[in-house]
């Protein structure tokens, strides 16, 4: 019975879920959007190299920026104002990209995408657990949410396959002319929705109903370090955010480095692109299963899996070298995207909204975000000398390393969580019950 009540919440919420998690489609999307089709815009535009870098990386950094300063948007527009109205700004970025004619146009519409997909993560994942009823649908919605983030790339990556052979940049307009479409589809969703509404409502007065709530109202991402919790927030903290920069620092370098890798492995732009969409599907489905047993004590098991699934296969890339072909180092990639949601950002995201109060969810997982990005965007710089045929065998070592780190860090995070009793004490005892 307890599990079948479980599943009619995670029913009833999962709209929001759905909400939330085109938030992070669209936060993917534009990151793999941009990555595929910047040599378009460049040919097109007549961008210089420096241009190019420019623009990417501004995209990087102005999604560092957004997820910083999520906690002061919040506080200054309101929660729920700032969740419903942020993709419309998003929506105004891409526009301003899709009629792009010059250089300037097309930074400008990029870094204000990259500010509103970084502020709508933790802004999103917020809401959803501030309106989820208990802690368990909490963490199956907010894990959930993941699956959408892995079909923007999805998305991002068949739209540049079939435009490739578009001339000019019109196949460019075109992929974010869709992530434009999605974004207002979003913004007039969330604003509109009655059942969003309710559910805001409702999640008011659940908290209003609490003792705890009086103390989380004096709350600030400051003073939770310098209260009478301060030791068990700063562990958890720094547990999660050394977790999520080794983690993010690979996610980042696959994420926008795989095609630049096969293609120097030999394959060709096509092949390229067409093996990403493969080795995205891993990633989906990888991660559409661990979020139904994000909310059991089996994610545990799945993270130890996913970690050790990762560790070889950077150790496999290591071995094999980039003298091996593109397909030996796809079948290696294959093995990392499969372990990589099982033990990566979906179960960050869980971990951030168990651990702190509702709050400061949106300021701390706005700064771990933030800072995570700021490490990706400078380490981006040296990633393509890293990937490099001549170099992937010994960097890979390297990885390998930050992938044991990761998984350190997440096991210290799993057993402060059993000290403090948080979510994984409550699962086991529902599945306990419902053995019985």
């Amino acid at each position: 019975m307890v599990q079948n009540a479980e599943k009619s919440l995670v029913k009833k919420y999962s709209p929001l879920a759905t909400a939330a998690g085109i938030g992070s489609m669209l936060g993917s999307g534009c990151i793999v959007g941009l990555s595929a089709t910047i040599p378009v815009w460049q040919k097109g535009l007549d961008l210089s190299a420096g241009q190019v870098g420019l623009v990417s990386g501004a995209l990087t950094f102005a999604i560092a920026f957004g997820s910083l300063f999520a906690g002061n948007i919040t506080k200054l527009f309101g929660l729920f104002r700032a969740f419903n109205w942020v993709n419309l700004f998003y929506a105004i970025g891409a526009a301003i990209c899709v009629f792009s004619g010059n250089f300037i146009a097309l930074l400008i519409g990029v870094i204000i995408m990259g500010v509103a997909s970084g502020a709508d993560l933790p802004i999103s994942l917020t809401v959803v657990s501030h309106d989820a009823p208990d802690e368990n649908t909490s963490a199956r919605l907010v894990s959930s949410t993941q699956i959408f983030w892995q079909v923007g790339i999805f998305i991002s990556y068949i739209c540049s396959f079939l435009l490739s052979g578009i001339e000019g940049v019109l196949g460019a307009r075109i992929v974010f002319a869709i992530l434009l479409v999605f974004s207002l589809f979003t913004w007039i969703w969330r604003t509109l929705s009655k059942t969003f509404r309710a559910f805001h409502e409702e999640g008011k007065l659940r908290q209003a109903n609490t003792t705890l709530n009086e103390e989380n109202k004096k709350f600030s991402a400051k003073e939770i370090f310098t209260g009478s919790n301060a030791k068990v927030y700063r562990h958890f903290f720094f547990a999660i955010l050394i977790f999520y920069v080794c983690w993010n620092l690979l996610a980042n370098t696959w994420g926008q480095f795989q095609t630049y890798a096969l293609t120097n492995a030999g394959a060709s732009q096509m092949q390229a692109t067409g093996l990403g969409i493969v080795l995205n599907i891993i990633s989906l489905i990888t991660t559409i299963v661990f979020a139904s047993v994000a909310g059991s004590s089996y994610r545990n098991k799945a993270f130890f899996v996913g970690a050790f699934v990762q560790f070889m296969a950077m150790i496999g890339m290591a071995v094999i070298g980039g003298n091996a072909g593109f397909i030996a180092l796809a079948v290696t990639i294959a093995f990392y995207n499969f372990g990589n949601p099982m033990a990566g950002e979906a179960i960050y995201k869980v971990w951030t909204q168990e651990s702190f109060p509702s709050e400061v969810r949106a300021s701390l997982q706005g700064i771990i975000n933030g800072f995570s990005r700021l490490c990706c965007g400078l380490f981006a710089f040296v990633t393509p000398f890293l990937v490099a045929p001549e170099n992937i065998h010994k960097s890979m070592y390297g990885f390998a390393a930050i992938v044991l780190a990761a998984a350190v860090a997440g096991i210290v995070m799993m057993r402060l969580q059993k000290k403090a009793g948080i979510a994984q004490e409550t699962m086991n005892e529902n599945e306990e019950i419902t053995a019985k």
